[in-house]
């Protein structure tokens, strides 16, 4: 006991050192914990020896990881999600595990007789990192980009086929119809029984406890715990019961508190389970090495296959295609929770798994700095792609069937399209739809693409921050130019530096910019800005006129207008 507490001991102290070189490095803080466990486990310093320790550290590391796995998985988002990320995400799994299963067993790797080393690689290989991804869109600001959502939609579809693959796994070794239909009887039961009680009994108890944090806490880990051994009873494991306690919890209205109060202790235990994983990897041999290489390189290759060929085909734009497969070209931690799983069954070899961790380390850090020059990377790579052959959405300019194309120039530019820019075209349509008509928009969501050519508007597809397609999209004859889009959403430009563009293309325009900062007003000016929108001021009249109206006691009737005018917007951003 005191050997475990003192093995638990080192693990968060190395973890900790480690992490603040990463943090300081902006390097992944799971690639720290890997490299902590490797450092003081038995194949480094060896000061962890114990092998109940490291089994004990990683089990709980893992139940608590897919406890909060099972958590974020978002089954209502799954539902709504539009048939582009549905089919997208379908045939990155589907195209994924075949291509998978046929490299992998053509390098000579075993896909049966007791061993399934190709079976687990090629489900490793279907996931991407959703910590590594989320982390970096954020940081970027692209999560709420179309690129952005098509990731995040694919991401939540890998990890429902990750649970469906964890489901099987016990029975791989006799995968016979009447053991595949008991496992899938058993794991309907369990999701059966969690979600009965999620929906019947949880909420009456949550909301009797909501008013006491440790309560809630406790009652959360009872769960995580309870589900666990009801799985470990019906012949599952105690990690697919954590996972299902996860999911069942998401759906019900306590799932956000939960979240926030079990995060603190989720935090602890992944540090512990990466730690522990760690510590089972062993000294490199040039044969672990060379096919952590092949992993890597099939994993990369694959994404770009399954990925960008079927967004293309569906007709998302060159770009809109190529960023999601950049986004997940790497292997997921829950990949190797599924390969953890499979080496105490006896499935897979050490090797193996020592391989499939080395190609996680290594694509954790070639895929951040490839996110992070995701958006160079791109634009260096479409004028290459369309030199073999492949056409963007730019190809219809010409077309007039489409209500876009260069033709003659429109009297007002918009240049880039998020949430300011659709909210202007939903209020001239209310006010002055003939205005619209004198309107070019340049942008390059393919989804406002052919929105606004479906309505009839001169939409042009092209990047704003490529002077060529400035001048080809008459920016130099129009007489008013607007740019909406903020600073921290634009790519590849500045505010500052497409007035000094738009100016020099076009030296009488009424140019309209918009500032994130105060101190950006000045120097849009300067740039040659005639007008620059701050939207802060507007916000804060706003906010003064619903404090006013709730003084006043009018705020239901204030509220009843906004009602009014929403409904009477069909914007094409939401």
């Amino acid at each position: 006991m005191h050997e475990l507490i003192r093995d638990i001991t080192l693990c968060i102290l190395f973890a900790w050192m480690l992490g603040l070189s990463a943090h300081f490095f902006r390097q992944p803080l799971i690639l720290a914990y890997l490299i902590a466990g490797f450092v003081i486990g038995p194949f480094g310093l060896g000061l962890v020896q114990s092998q109940e320790s490291i089994s004990v550290i990683s089990e709980l590391g893992l139940i608590f990881m897919l406890f909060m796995i099972g958590l974020e998985i978002d089954l209502k988002k799954i539902v709504r999600a539009g048939s582009v990320i549905l089919v997208a995400a379908g045939v990155q799994l589907i195209g994924g595990c075949v291509l998978g299963i046929a490299f992998f067993a053509t390098i000579g790797l075993a896909i049966g007789g007791g061993q399934f080393d190709a079976v687990y690689l090629m489900v490793a290989c279907a996931l991407s990192s959703t910590v590594i991804i989320v982390k970096v869109l954020y940081e970027k600001r692209e999560l709420d980009t179309l690129p952005g959502r098509i990731t995040l939609g694919i991401l939540v579809l890998q990890d429902i086929f990750a649970i469906l693959f964890l489901a099987v796994q016990p029975s791989l070794a006799d995968l016979q119809i009447s053991v595949l239909v008991l496992s899938i009887a058993r794991v309907a039961a369990l999701v059966a029984t969690a979600l009965v009680l999620s929906r019947y009994v949880l909420p009456w108890l949550f909301h009797r406890i909501a008013r006491t944090p440790e309560l809630v806490l406790l009652g959360a880990l009872a769960w995580c715990f309870l589900i666990g051994e009801i799985a470990e009873r019906l012949h599952l494991s105690r990690e697919m019961g954590s996972l299902v306690a996860g999911v069942s919890l998401s759906t019900f209205p306590y799932a956000l508190d939960v979240t926030a109060k079990v995060t603190t202790l989720r935090d602890f235990f992944i540090t512990l389970f990466f730690v522990g994983l760690g510590m089972t990897i062993p000294i490199p041999n040039g044969s672990i090495i060379s096919m952590a290489l092949a992993i890597a390189a099939f994993t990369v290759v694959s994404r770009v296959v399954t990925t960008f060929v079927p967004l293309y085909l569906m007709r998302q734009g060159l770009r809109a295609s190529l960023l999601p497969a950049l986004n997940l070209a790497q292997i997921s931690e829950f990949s190797l929770v599924v390969i953890q799983t499979g080496i105490p069954a006896g499935h897979l070899r050490t090797e193996t798994s020592s391989a499939a961790s080395f190609a996680f380390v290594l694509l954790a850090v070639l895929s951040t700095f490839v996110m992070v020059r995701s958006d160079q990377i791109t634009r260096r790579a479409i004028p290459l792609l369309k030199a073999i052959g492949l056409r963007d959405l730019d190809h219809q300019a010409e077309e007039p069937e489409h209500g876009s194309g260069h033709g003659a120039a429109r009297r007002i530019v918009i240049l880039g399209f998020f949430r300011a820019a659709s909210a202007l075209i939903s209020e001239i349509e209310r006010r002055n739809q003939d205005l619209l008509q004198q309107i070019s928009v340049i942008d390059f969501n393919p989804n406002v693409y052919r929105t606004l050519a479906d309505r009839g508007m001169h939409v042009i597809y092209g990047d704003i921050s490529n002077v060529d397609t400035l001048v080809h999209a008459g920016v130099g004859s129009a007489e008013i130019i607007i740019l909406s889009v903020p600073d921290s959403l634009l790519k590849g430009a500045t505010n500052e530096r497409l007035v000094r563009h738009v100016r020099g293309l076009n030296p009488t325009a009424k140019i309209v910019a918009t500032a994130d900062l105060l101190a950006d007003v000045e120097s849009l000016y300067t740039a040659g800005a005639d007008y620059v929108t701050v939207t802060r001021i507007s916000d804060a009249e706003q906010l003064y006129s619903v404090i006013e109206a709730a003084d006043d006691g009018l705020l239901d009737d204030k509220r009843a207008a906004l009602d009014a005018l929403l409904a009477e917007r069909k914007e094409v951003l939401p």
